[in-house]
């Protein structure tokens, strides 16, 4: 592997480390399967911004794609407690680091198989 490919490398085994561990917590706290079904791929409704164009679609995808939003999600799930919110955000976890691990990352307005990863 050359050097040029290591970091696009550890960002995909990143993405794999952050949706087995948030998978693995969902799995642990035996949050439910259906939900985990319905909701895992509802992150990629923010794509549809790319309708109105790439600078809103830039915006609406990386919205739904960073992962802090889930991230700050769960600890207000963990702090309330709110079982709700915590398996919303285990949810959202996965898919992104999911989609992190086959190559999707954040766009760029350039074009939507811009992305910081690599170009898909």
């Amino acid at each position: 592997m050359t050097l040029e490919r290591l970091p696009r490398v550890l960002l995909r085994l990143e993405g794999a480390a952050v949706a087995i561990g948030a998978l693995a917590l969902y799995a642990h706290a035996d949050y439910s399967w259906l939900l985990l079904a319905i909701l895992v791929l509802a992150p990629d409704l923010s794509a549809m911004g790319f309708l109105a164009g790439p600078r809103v679609g830039t915006l609406t995808y990386n919205a739904a794609h960073t992962t802090a939003s889930p991230i700050v999600l769960g600890a207000i799930g963990v702090i309330l407690p709110s079982e709700t919110a915590t398996a919303v955000a285990l949810v959202w976890l996965i898919h992104i680091g999911f989609d992190r691990t086959v190559g999707y990352g954040l766009k760029y307005p350039s074009a939507f198989k811009d992305t910081h990863l690599n170009r898909i």
